[in-house]
């Protein structure tokens, strides 16, 4: 693919910007709006102004401009009670199409989602150990998300955006990777060097803030206020939702729990410090937990983190007595960390997310509720529910094509006022004789 100009960042809609002008405003207005439909489409503007907040002046003014923008498309009217039928709008899927990228320490996972984010191709590259340097890391993503063109066979034009999510710190307004510690990475460039191989905008973030802002569209923290998102994978972090936004940090750093300290002069962590939460309840952590009770257990795959999660899966499905015992251990980790966040937070949800918790599944759950329960404080505790993410396709690269969709609307809204058309309308009219209240 030829090279690109990479855009100026997308405004955090979901974030805490420290200037708001009033195109930011406007265009976080316009996020949030798009936003509803995608989730409740078809939907009337009444129902978005209820859902948003918003007055009904301010919507109707913000649909005729993703209506102008070929993003959401009219389908028919709804019958209102003592008064004119209402008309109704819903997202254009067809209207342009946006990529997720998930880079982890093991995989490059990228998806790519019609407007309404149902993903139409999906493409994986397994990250091979000594594999890491960033160029290697770069020709990954490029190939994969060729590949997701390809398969869905749309025009590049099409492409809105994608969203490149990957570990550590990142500072989105430069696009460069500050430090990821599993692969000794300082001030990497990640979207320059990306932009030599990739021709669409591209917008970087992290997986912890990827993982919350799917939870909050489309999964178990959707309408709450105040939630907390665990990643449990190789790495393991905590991405926050609270006062019912994404919470970034005065650096884009928050979330980083799982560099927070378990044990005093435990366990050595990639991060350079002792007893980090990620050492005994990241991927790494759980094969240590494994090693330490059964030695010669052939759970244990010591070269091969993903085969050693799979096997504890199998082993806790077949009853198996050191895979219960493994997982015990590693909850009795995680539930006094996420004890820790629930006192901290008081969240009304915490989800554990990502690869590690849709493996060990309800096992896991289970323990985590009963350690938690026996760390955290007894009142933030009853007002928190622990869940597995109900996502079903990856939540990273979910949420990182949200970004992209933040990016395209933040790039329609600079355009001076000139009106531009990203794709034409195909999706056909409908009608609903009942209304649907968010």
């Amino acid at each position: 693919m030829p090279k690109s100009t990479r855009p100026e960042p997308a405004w955090e809609g979901m974030g805490t910007p420290v200037k708001r002008t009033s195109r930011d405003i406007r265009t976080a207005n316009r996020y949030e709006v798009l936003r509803q439909i995608i989730a409740e489409s078809p939907t009337s503007r009444q129902e978005l102004a209820a859902a948003t907040g918003l007055s009904l002046a301010t919507v109707a003014t913000l649909v005729g401009e993703l209506l102008e923008l070929r993003m959401i498309t009219e389908v028919g009217f709804e019958d209102s009670a003592g008064g004119r039928p209402r008309g109704l709008v819903a997202v254009n899927s067809s209207g342009g199409a946006l990529i997720g990228v998930d880079i982890a320490e093991t995989y490059v996972h990228v998806e790519l989602f019609d407007l309404g984010l149902n993903v139409l191709a999906r493409a994986e590259e397994d990250v091979r150990a000594g594999e890491s340097l960033p160029e290697q890391v770069v020709g990954h993503v490029a190939a994969a998300v060729g590949s997701v063109v390809t398969q869905a066979g749309i025009e590049g034009a099409r492409v809105l955006g994608v969203g490149v999510s990957v570990p550590g710190q990142v500072d989105r307004a430069t696009g460069t990777s500050e430090y990821a510690p599993n692969w000794d990475w300082h001030d990497v460039p990640l979207l320059n060097l990306l932009t030599e191989h990739i021709a669409y905008p591209l917008y970087l973030d992290n997986p912890l803030r990827a993982s919350a802002v799917a939870e909050l569209w489309f999964g178990a923290a959707r309408g709450r206020g105040d939630a907390v998102v665990v990643n449990l994978g190789t790495g393991v972090g905590a991405g926050l939702v609270l006062g019912g936004g994404l919470h970034r940090g005065v650096s884009n750093s928050a979330g980083e729990w799982g560099h927070t300290t378990m044990v005093l002069d435990g366990r050595l962590c990639r991060c350079g410090n002792h007893g980090c939460v990620e050492t005994y309840v990241g991927a790494r952590g759980i094969m240590l937990n494994l090693r330490e009770i059964g030695p010669d257990s052939a759970l244990l795959h010591p070269d091969d983190q993903t085969a050693t999660i799979d096997a504890l899966a199998r082993g806790l499905a077949a009853d198996d007595p050191v895979a219960r015992r493994a997982v015990h251990e590693t909850a009795r980790y995680l539930g006094a960390g996420v004890a820790d966040l629930v006192n901290l937070f008081n969240p009304e949800i915490v989800v554990l997310s990502s690869w590690v918790a849709r493996t060990l599944g309800e096992p896991l759950l289970h323990e985590v509720r009963e350690a938690v329960a026996r760390h955290a404080l007894p009142r933030p505790l009853a007002a928190t529910e622990i869940v597995l993410s109900p996502i079903p396709t990856d939540p990273v690269c979910l949420g990182a094509a949200t970004f992209a969709l933040e990016g395209a609307l933040q790039t329609a809204g600079q355009r001076n006022g000139k009106r531009t058309t990203l794709a034409r309308s195909t999706t056909p009219a409908r009608s609903r004789t009942t209304a649907s209240p968010s």
